[in-house]
């Protein structure tokens, strides 16, 4: 029969994500709008940004935090715009966005000496392949695979090669090993829920002196630019952002780390999409028509929750559907490029009660389409 309960909030998108829990729009401190980002009013607004980033990620004293052009997107192309091409590259890619990586790599900087290693969705590449002398370019969660990296005890505490982790669907989701990492890129409309637009980059030391010791080949478009006359330009790290910012955004991610920290902080933050998680589990081990994307539990993204269904694609579609027609689930097909299935998403903002009352929604859809 129909289930009777339906999720209070039925946006499951993974990208924009959902907003959290009690979000108003006429809540936010609108203050900075019409006021020009570079006054003091508008600096202390991005730089607050940056510095309740690095407090609530429990950020290294030393790293900085910047908000970039673009999205994640931006943050991932400037950081190999601008630091790639000193040492060979080993670039680890198991999904659609590390394979772009890999593109700008061979297509656009034209890099020579580079280790691909690749896997198809579902597996993770042989990561021990990394060399620590090289640079690494991997992403931390595979937003269209829902497969993640499950630890970082393949990257050497000795090593001499930058990481350059694309993290975008796992920061403020997952436990970050910050040490073994030397650049970090995320955006805001994932775990949190903001807006798009904007990214999020994150430099060690390390980055930073790679940053003013090496001057890479190719022209670098000013919204790629860190550097001035040798030196890290760090207004970007204080709230000097390289383009003009959308204020609105930045007064709504305001908002969203004053919800992670009346929630509990970070903890709380990586509890909330593990019990997302764990409601699936449950319905995954009750049903032997859906199944996991990824092969391995070890590597299983506790924010994209990727699937796979004993259906045809023809027959996806319809179950998808029906759940979007009744007001259940929207936005819940599985990446262009990835196998058909669902992606569910399960970040902080999603409520773990709205995901368990979906499950039965599923089985539902499933019996109707599969009849």
């Amino acid at each position: 029969m129909q289930p009777s309960v339906k999720p209070t909030n039925p946006n499951f998108s993974s990208g924009p994500c959902s907003k959290r829990p009690g979000y108003d729009v006429n809540m936010l401190d609108i203050s900075t709008l019409g006021r020009s980002h570079r006054a003091a009013l508008g600096k202390t607004a991005l730089e607050k940004a940056c510095k309740e980033t690095a407090r609530l990620l429990g950020l290294p004293a030393d790293y900085r935090v910047g908000i970039v052009p673009a999205s994640d997107t931006g943050a991932v192309e400037m950081a190999m715009w601008s630091l790639l091409g000193a040492k060979p590259l080993d670039i680890f890619a198991w999904e659609s966005f590390g394979r772009t990586w890999v593109s700008d790599v061979e297509k656009q900087l034209k890099l020579k000496e580079v280790n691909v290693y690749t896997a198809d969705y579902g597996v993770l590449p042989d990561l021990s392949k990394a060399n620590p002398e090289h640079d690494v370019v991997f992403t931390w969660n595979g937003t269209t695979s829902g497969v993640k990296v499950p630890h970082a005890d393949w990257i050497s505490d000795d090593r001499s090669g930058l990481t350059i982790c694309d993290a975008t669907s796992a920061v403020f989701a997952m436990d970050m090993p910050w040490e073994k990492l030397d650049v970090v890129t995320y955006s805001w409309q994932k775990v949190l829920g903001g807006e798009g637009a904007h990214g999020m980059l994150i430099l060690s030391p390390k980055a930073v002196k790679r940053l003013e010791t090496y001057t890479p080949p190719w022209p670098l478009p000013k919204i790629f630019r860190l550097t001035k006359n040798g030196k890290l330009i760090e207004g970007i790290f204080k709230g000097a952002t390289i383009n003009t910012p959308s204020m609105l955004c930045v007064a709504d991610y305001l908002d969203a780390l004053a919800w992670v920290e009346k929630m509990g902080g970070l903890p709380a933050m990586i509890e909330r999409s593990e019990a997302s998680l764990t409601a699936i589990k449950a319905f995954v081990d009750e049903n032997d028509w859906i199944n996991f994307l990824a092969q391995d539990a070890s590597t299983l993204s506790s924010t994209s929750v990727c699937l796979t269904l004993e259906l045809n694609d023809s027959q996806v579609k319809q179950l998808i559907k029906l759940l979007e027609d009744e007001g259940v689930a929207y936005d819940i097909g599985s990446y262009r490029d990835a196998p058909t299935g669902l992606r569910i998403w399960c970040g902080a903002t999603i409520e773990s009660e709205d995901v368990k009352a979906l499950m039965p929604w599923i089985k539902w859809a499933y019996k109707q389409v599969s009849a």
